[in-house]
């Protein structure tokens, strides 16, 4: 370890040094300063790390050969103050060191999508829908439809929004996957508890430079954007409808005020489907015999429960539940998403410190 963070310091000592003489070559000077601070945190703590190394040391030398005793006992002191100090300076920078997702600071896409359970799944993709924009709104992000298809009581057939703000997608890759819920459905006249079902998909935002799409992939139709109970709400054609032929994905999107804004937002939802695509196929490719139920990406699992009756909502990959649904609803699922990205991170350690036994 020390070794990786003799290279982790060199590397911040020589971008320090590039900052002081870049001049005014503002966009490289934004490139470095990016670099430098993304590393900054780790560099402090392995400074802090090879000191406490040093003191203990210098302690331990001290306390075998020092001949006054009291000198020597508190050598001793300090051999026991600093041993468990830097295990814990240890544990974090092994933690530090884990690799990150290159997309964990990506804008997202979240796809819900209406399950099983006729209307009553389209009021819970509604609910779904809600619950992440007020999260997001405590995050401080900022939240944008894209494409919706509801219907005449309040639901969503389909839903399509982007969440911006920093580390989207570190927080909110954990809600990919089939949620379901248990409860009495307004229109329900005998009060039988029915259960229904709502599909998330989560997608990180793709620069043009990380995915090519060929023109000749695509087929493009222009229509009428559409409101809802199917109103046209524009004369023009504005809305576009993508289909990559090679995969059969179709992206529709209604709801720019332009045709070629819609295209723009409609080809980014399409590369960052494509590289998802791609991404899982890579992970299933590298990880077929490390696989565990946190963060597979599988999207047909059933990840969550959200249980009315009972007020609870249990996260089924990690058996972590919540007995006030109301403020979860609310947008207060950071038990759930901090817990997932815990034991993820625990895992990669783990793995990590398997592979440097061996």
């Amino acid at each position: 370890m020390l070794e990786n963070l003799v290279g982790i310091e060199d590397r911040y000592d020589e971008l320090t040094r590039q900052l002081m003489e870049v001049g005014n070559d503002y966009q490289r000077a934004s490139e470095l300063n990016k670099e430098r601070s993304d590393i900054e945190t780790l560099v402090e703590k392995a400074r802090e790390y090879r000191e406490a190394l040093k003191r203990l040391e210098e302690a331990r030398a001290l306390a075998e050969n020092e001949q006054d005793a009291e000198m020597r006992e508190l050598a001793e002191m300090e051999v026991a103050e600093l041993e468990p100090k830097i295990s814990e300076i240890e544990a974090a920078l092994k933690a530090m060191l884990v690799p990150k997702d290159p997309r964990d600071e990506k804008n997202v896409f979240v796809e819900i999508r209406a399950g099983t359970g006729g209307d009553e799944a389209a009021l819970f993709a509604a609910d779904l829908f809600r619950m992440y924009t007020l999260y997001a709104e405590r995050q401080r992000w900022k939240t944008e439809v894209m494409s919706a298809s509801e219907i005449g009581i309040g639901g969503y057939k389909e839903v399509i929004f982007e969440i911006k703000g920093k580390g989207a997608f570190s927080k909110l890759k954990w809600e990919s996957g089939v949620h379901r819920v248990q409860r009495v459905p307004t229109t329900e006249s005998q009060g039988r508890i029915h259960t229904s079902t709502a599909t998330v998909v989560v997608l990180a935002e793709v620069d043009d430079v990380e995915i090519k799409i060929p023109e000749s992939d695509i087929e493009i139709d222009v229509y009428k954007s559409a409101g809802a109970g199917g109103q046209n709400v524009q004369k023009n054609s504005t809305a576009v409808r993508i289909t990559h032929k090679p995969t059969g994905i179709v992206v529709a999107c209604q709801d720019e005020r332009s045709q070629l804004q819609n295209k723009l937002r409609g080809m980014s939802i399409l590369r960052a489907r494509l590289f998802e695509i791609e991404q899982q196929r890579r992970q299933a490719e590298l990880e077929d015999d490390r696989r565990s139920q946190v963060g597979t990406g599988e999207r047909s699992e059933k990840i969550r429960t959200y249980n009315y009756p009972q007020s609870r909502v249990t996260d089924h990959r990690i058996g972590v539940s919540s007995y006030n649904l109301p403020v979860v609803m609310s947008g207060d699922i950071d038990m759930f998403i901090d817990e997932l990205s815990q034991r993820d991170e625990a895992g990669k350690l783990s793995s990590t410190n398997v592979d440097d036994d061996e």
